[in-house]
């Protein structure tokens, strides 16, 4: 299916720039970084999905016999992928991994809709649009729970789904009230405000990651607290720590009839193995996997893990 190909955000020309500003400085190592970036920018492109103009990373070969759609977690961007987009193109798969609307390149929603069900709606009209066969499902964090909501209607075309990090919450009255407003006011009032980018991993060191980042990886996380709407961080908050949402995962997870890997860090304080094996006995076709001396941010601590993980569901789920 051909669809038109819209001009970059404003976002995505606003990044460029700085990013060749970079690349003509005389500090090396943001020159590298720079430019390693801007190749990735090569394959970025633009397209409208329910009114808003998305962007989406669109690489490896069109016609390759598999493809993985890549969605990324709670106040991320696609860039937390580039190293599984590395690793499973190197292997003939093609990968399209998209910024939710309100998040990275893609332009924010003026009518400030970021609930799960509008999230999926788009999934489902970029599917449709690319004209997408069969194809795979790689979700973190927050991204598990919009695949599921597109999955619950448009089962039909997936092969597999690996979701990291993702787990069967708990819920009370206190940690609902408690969770929303801290969540909201850390993130909105305190580290998107930051101008360093320190603070913010020795939050992320502290409270997610259980290993050393690399200072490219980072930045890259950094840089999505700017990218992402405040409406869009407040929303995504209220409906992961609501009890309809909480408590409908098991119902989601039951309705879609597909294959599901569940991969954790055993070291997650966020959505701990516990509650992601939970899960698992809820799938029909249910897998788990815990990662040893790993946190939260699997895609980045243990970016060589997390690709090979992605490339065995591909494997294994290549003839569904």
């Amino acid at each position: 299916m051909v669809h038109q190909q819209l001009p970059p955000t404003e976002k995505f020309s606003r990044y460029r720039q700085e990013l060749l500003d970079l690349q003509a400085s005389s500090d090396s190592a943001a020159a590298k970084r720079a430019t390693y970036e801007l190749s990735l920018m090569e394959k970025s492109c633009f397209i409208e999905l329910n009114g808003i103009v998305h962007h989406y990373h669109d690489s490896g070969p069109k016609d390759a016999a598999q493809t993985v759609i890549l969605i990324h977690g709670w106040d991320c961007w696609w860039m937390w992928w580039h190293h599984q987009i590395a690793a499973l193109n190197k292997q003939g798969i093609r990968t399209i991994a998209y910024d939710m609307r309100g998040h990275g390149w893609s332009d924010n929603d003026p009518r400030n809709h970021y609930h799960i069900d509008f999230f999926a709606h788009d999934l489902h009209e970029l599917v449709t649009k690319l004209g997408l066969g069969k194809f795979h499902i790689a979700a973190f964090s927050f991204g598990p729970f919009v695949a599921l909501d597109y999955a619950r209607s448009h089962p039909g075309l997936i092969r597999s789904m690996t979701f990291f990090n993702f787990g069967y919450l708990p819920n009370s009255a206190f940690i609902q009230a408690f969770a929303t407003s801290t969540i909201t006011f850390v993130f909105n009032n305190l580290l998107r405000k930051l101008t360093w980018w320190l603070p913010a991993y020795i939050f992320a060191r502290l409270v997610l990651a259980k290993n050393t980042v690399l200072l490219h990886d980072i930045l890259i996380g950094f840089k999505s607290l700017g990218f992402c709407a405040p409406e869009a961080i407040d929303q995504t908050t209220r409906q992961i720590t609501s009890f309809e949402i909480t408590e409908s995962v098991p119902a989601m997870v039951r309705a879609v009839d597909r294959p599901m890997l569940f991969v954790a860090g055993a070291g997650d304080a966020i959505m701990t193995s516990e509650n992601a094996q939970k899960l698992t006995e809820l799938a029909g076709k249910g897998r788990f996997i815990s990662v040893p001396e790993c946190g939260h941010l699997i895609t980045v601590e243990l970016p060589d893990t997390a690709s090979e993980i992605i490339l065995g569901e591909v494997a294994a789920n290549s003839n569904i």
